[in-house]
């Protein structure tokens, strides 16, 4: 019987000790290194999405197949959350609880996200690195185990409509959605463009609307020498289309999200002369780095087109592993949020140089300008910061 009670009480630290190394993310040996990521593959925002996981995969098995990180695989592990909060946080718990992984990267969606700090940051105490999306309040001041490695939408906006008050608008008019997130923006948008010496009104859309046509017709009343996009993919191409049937023919601008191929197949010729800020280089580009990227995507990623959103997680992903590399000794996730900590000029060749420090977890503020130049973005002028 004593031999009974000890073997039970042997079990049962050792389930104790189990429990203990998934919630602080450990790496289990020399085994897999496990990252997890969550993506809306599908609703009305999965044509980011989709792209944007196609990246960061295309990256892990490049890096998987050149070895892996100091000899050791990744397992990239992917979730579809629609974008919604509460099905992201159930895909964090499953994640963290049931395939105990040391880190989150690349994730996909503000407000997702932010339902995860909980349960993620503070009781798992696993580190969020790259997600696409952000605001200001997540690294002013810097929270513990959160890094970006996005310029944020505010800092976007900012360099957007810089842009338009330096090619002559004075009179601009923001479209955006109605959620608090883009009002956000519009906030941002606007104190730089009044002071700048312009005016700012908007024009506010149902968040994932179709027919463009009444949004359209209320710019058009207001007679605006520019207009700033704050919209998704699918909306944006729908104002696009639908001002070039009403003759509305003025510039238009956008923060980083509509920047992406799709817009470009979803608009056609009417996405010609459309400006954007990138967080990268265009996928296009001759660079050397991008030239990796667009082959990974060929090789491991055959069914989907090199656009602005599968690059920018390629090289969100890159930079995650070029800091891994830097460990040595056990990986979990207090080594990888303390190698983080410590990481400067992390170089991607793709997106720009990123730093960080204990107290400044943003990696970068700046973005690349582009416009649509015969059926294609293209540069103008190199990275830039508002």
């Amino acid at each position: 019987m004593r031999r009974i009670r000890l073997a039970i009480a042997v079990a049962a630290t050792s389930l104790v000790v189990a429990a203990c190394g998934g919630a602080s993310g450990s790496s289990g040996g020399d085994g897999a290194l496990k990252l997890g990521a969550w993506y809306p593959l599908s609703g009305p925002v999965a044509a980011s999405g989709v792209p944007s996981e196609a990246g960061a995969r295309a990256y892990f098995d490049l890096l998987n197949d050149s070895g892996g990180i100091n000899g050791r695989d990744v397992e990239f592990i992917s979730e579809d959350t629609a974008f919604d909060p509460q099905q992201t946080l159930q895909v964090a718990r499953q994640m963290i609880s049931r395939d105990g992984v040391q880190a989150i990267v690349t994730a996909n969606g503000t407000a997702p996200t932010e339902a995860t700090f909980p349960f993620v940051l503070e009781q798992s105490k696993v580190p969020i690195f790259g997600t696409y999306g952000g605001s200001t309040a997540w690294y002013e001041p810097a929270r513990d185990g959160l890094f970006g490695t996005q310029a944020l939408y505010e800092d976007q906006a900012r360099v957007a409509v810089s842009w338009a008050l330096e090619e002559g608008a004075k009179k601009i008019v923001i479209v955006r959605d109605d959620p608090d997130a883009f009002a956000v923006v519009d906030d941002a948008a606007t104190e730089t463009i009044e002071a700048g010496g312009g005016t700012a009104d908007r024009v506010v859309a149902k968040f994932g609307s179709t027919d463009y046509g009444p949004y359209v017709a209320e710019v058009k009343k207001k007679n605006p020498d520019a207009v700033f996009l704050v919209l998704p993919v699918p909306e944006a191409a729908a104002y696009l289309n639908e001002a070039a049937l009403q003759g509305l023919k003025v510039p238009v601008y956008a923060y980083a999200p509509p920047a992406t191929g799709a817009l470009v197949e979803l608009a056609g010729k009417n996405a010609e002369g459309f400006r954007a800020v990138s967080l990268t280089l265009p996928p296009t580009s001759d660079d050397p780095a991008v030239v990796e990227y667009r082959d990974a995507m060929e090789k491991y990623a055959p069914k989907q087109e090199p656009d602005f959103y599968s690059i920018a997680n390629f090289a969100w992903a890159k930079a995650f592993a070029e800091i891994l590399k830097t460990i040595d000794g056990e990986v979990n996730s207090e080594s990888i949020i303390e190698a983080i900590e410590s990481a400067s000029d992390v170089q991607t060749g793709i997106a720009p140089p990123m730093s960080f420090s204990a107290d400044g977890h943003l990696g970068t503020h700046a973005v690349v300008r582009v416009e649509v130049k015969n059926g294609e973005f293209q540069t103008v002028g190199d990275f830039v910061s508002p």
